[in-house]
C-alpha cells in the first residue's frame, strides 16, 4: 500500500475513532456483552460437556475466540450507512485512494477488538483464570485471535456491501450465531454426535480456540497453530478483494 493510501486510511480511521466520543454507549455495550457471556456460561449454565479439569481454563480461550465474531454489526452498519447517506459520494469527490474508507473502518474496529480482548482477559484474571505459557505464547495467542477477527471483519464488510441497506444488516448478522456456537468454545467435539463434532472441528473458530487454549496452557505450544493461521488467511484472500472490488463498483 502506498504512502498516499496509508495517509487516507489513517484519516478515515481517525474519523471512525471520533464516532466513539460521540456514541460511547455503543462502545461500552460492545465491551460488556462478552463479559456477560463469560459470566453466564461460566457460572449460570455450568461446565461444558466433555471438559475435564477446571472449566474456566477451557471456557476463557473459547470465549476469546467467540468474541472475535461479535460486534461486526457496528462496522457493517457504518459501511451501509455511509453508502446510503451519500457520505461515500462526498469522499469520492476528493483525491482519496480506493478502499481507504473500508481500511479506516477496519482499523478502528481492530483497535476496539484489542480493547475488548484486554477487558475480557482482565475480567477472566479476576475470576481466577491465568495464562501459563509465558509471554511469547501469550502474545502469539493474542495475535491468532486478532488475525481471526481481521478475517471475520472483511467477511462482515463484504456481506454488508451485498446487503446494501442498514436494515438488512441485522438479518446478515444472524449468520454469526450459528458459526460462533457451532464451535468448541463451550464443549468438546468428542462429546457431540459424530457428524456435529466433525462440523465443529472444521470450524475456523474452533481451530483458533484450540490453538489459543494450548498456547495459554503450561506447555505454551500447539499443533493447531498452522490451521489457526491458514484458515483466516484463506478467508482474507477470498473476502478482502471481494469487498474492495464491490465497494469500488458501488461508489462509482
Amino acid at each position: 500500500m502506498s504512502t498516499y493510501a496509508l495517509t487516507d486510511s489513517w484519516t478515515m480511521t481517525r474519523r471512525e475513532l471520533a464516532h466513539w466520543a460521540r456514541q460511547p454507549g455503543r462502545l461500552v455495550v460492545g465491551l460488556v456483552f462478552p463479559v456477560m457471556l463469560l459470566l453466564m456460561f461460566g457460572y449460570l449454565v455450568g461446565g461444558g460437556r466433555g471438559v475435564s479439569g477446571d472449566y474456566l481454563h477451557y471456557l476463557v480461550p473459547g470465549m476469546l475466540a467467540l468474541t472475535m465474531a461479535f460486534g461486526l454489526e457496528g462496522t457493517m452498519l457504518a459501511v451501509t450507512q455511509d453508502l446510503n447517506k451519500g457520505v461515500i459520494d462526498r469522499f469520492r469527490s476528493m483525491p482519496m485512494a480506493d478502499g481507504a474508507v473500508l481500511v479506516g473502518r477496519a482499523a478502528a474496529d481492530m483497535l476496539q477488538s484489542v480493547l475488548g480482548l484486554a477487558v475480557l482477559i482482565g475480567v477472566s484474571g479476576a475470576l481466577g483464570w491465568r495464562a501459563q505459557g509465558g509471554a511469547g505464547a501469550f502474545l502469539g495467542a493474542v495475535g491468532l485471535l486478532l488475525l481471526l477477527r481481521f478475517a471475520m471483519l472483511w467477511i462482515g464488510i463484504h456481506l454488508a456491501l451485498v446487503a446494501g441497506r442498514p436494515e438488512m444488516v441485522q438479518a446478515v448478522q444472524i449468520l454469526v450465531w450459528p458459526v460462533g456456537f457451532l464451535s468448541n468454545a463451550f464443549a468438546t467435539p468428542a462429546s457431540m454426535p459424530a457428524w456435529l463434532g466433525t462440523v465443529v472441528d472444521w470450524n475456523p473458530m474452533s481451530r483458533t480456540a484450540s490453538a489459543v487454549r494450548d498456547l495459554f496452557g503450561p506447555a505454551g505450544q500447539s499443533d493447531h497453530v498452522w490451521a489457526a493461521v491458514a484458515w483466516p488467511l484463506v478467508l482474507l484472500a477470498v473476502f478482502f478483494p471481494l469487498a474492495v472490488r464491490r465497494f469500488a463498483r458501488m461508489s462509482r
